[in-house]
């Protein structure tokens, strides 16, 4: 399976602009509370890391991080603010008790529908024993394209859930949900969704 060309294109165009950009609020307060739950020497794997923002934070906390992305313009950007970044898609994500924590911070969202079961069954055998998944998604139905041509699937709250479960999450915090604008300048609905490997 190969990454969506077009999405890529995208944000590898997008990666000065991204690593320019500082920390949303909501995000760096929920990634605190991710961190929080880790041990002090965890090894968190970032996936989608982008310009490196999360892992930089992740970092100073004291964590280690292996931090991916499928878009080169966002793993020279992280590489060049400090984080060690490397080049992986989705599907390439394997190992067994791998990590303490697992950040998919609006990533997930590029793959098509059908991919995602197959991926959190991947991240779930990466994690350690009560090991920690962290999943951000823009809340909605249907897949598609915005406007600047980035391939989306737009996930309902419930359905989400299914998935975890399905895949061996517990999902055991409460669902945080917001509203914010993305870099398409549209306005979306997102939400965040915390939990747990099953053991």
């Amino acid at each position: 399976m190969t990454a969506d060309a077009r999405t890529l294109a995208v944000y590898d165009e997008a990666a000065r602009k991204y690593g320019q950009r500082r920390g949303l609020d909501w995000e760096n307060d929920a990634l605190d509370a991710f961190l929080a739950r880790l041990p002090p020497d965890a090894l968190v794997l970032d996936l989608g890391c982008g310009p490196g923002h999360h892992a930089l934070r992740m970092m100073a906390s004291g964590r280690s991080v292996d931090a991916v992305d499928a878009s080169p313009g966002m793993v020279a950007r992280a590489i060049d603010s400090g984080v060690p970044a490397r080049l992986a898609r989705f599907d390439q994500i394997d190992g067994d008790a791998l990590y303490d924590g697992a950040w998919a911070n609006f990533t997930l969202l590029h793959a098509p529908r059908d991919a995602v079961p197959g991926h959190l069954q991947r991240l779930h055998r990466a994690l350690k024993p009560g090991g920690v998944i962290h999943i951000g998604f823009k809340v909605g139905t249907g897949e598609g394209r915005d406007s600047l041509d980035r391939f989306y699937t737009y996930w309902e709250v419930a359905e989400m859930h299914r998935a975890l479960d399905l895949a061996g999450v517990i999902v055991d915090e409460e669902v945080r949900r917001g509203k914010g604008t993305g870099l398409d300048s549209s306005p979306f609905g997102w939400a965040l969704m915390t939990g747990v490997k099953r053991p």
